[in-house]
């Protein structure tokens, strides 16, 4: 049973189906899976600057899963699928 409940923003979902076409989808759901029982992984990088207060992890070398966590909701929200800067 996973503890937090993933949500999307429109911008995550546009940004899947780039992920897709890279054939990089399969990369991203298994960190969905990973952030639904432990949202702070080792591998996240807490965020500073104009997305302060979110995370990121690797999906590879150019995108990346930025995410913000509820905690009082357990709820982790999928911001973008993109790089820091897109």
């Amino acid at each position: 049973m996973s503890l937090y409940n993933l949500k999307f923003t429109k911008k995550s979902f546009k940004d899947f189906q780039k992920l897709k076409s890279e054939k990089l989808d399969n990369k991203a759901r298994k960190l969905w899976t990973e952030l639904k029982n432990n949202p702070r992984p080792i591998s996240s990088e807490k965020l500073v600057g104009n997305l302060k207060g979110c995370y990121s992890l690797r999906i590879n070398i150019k995108h990346r899963l930025i995410y913000e966590i509820f905690e009082d909701e357990k709820i982790v929200l999928i911001i973008s699928l993109s790089g820091h800067y897109e």
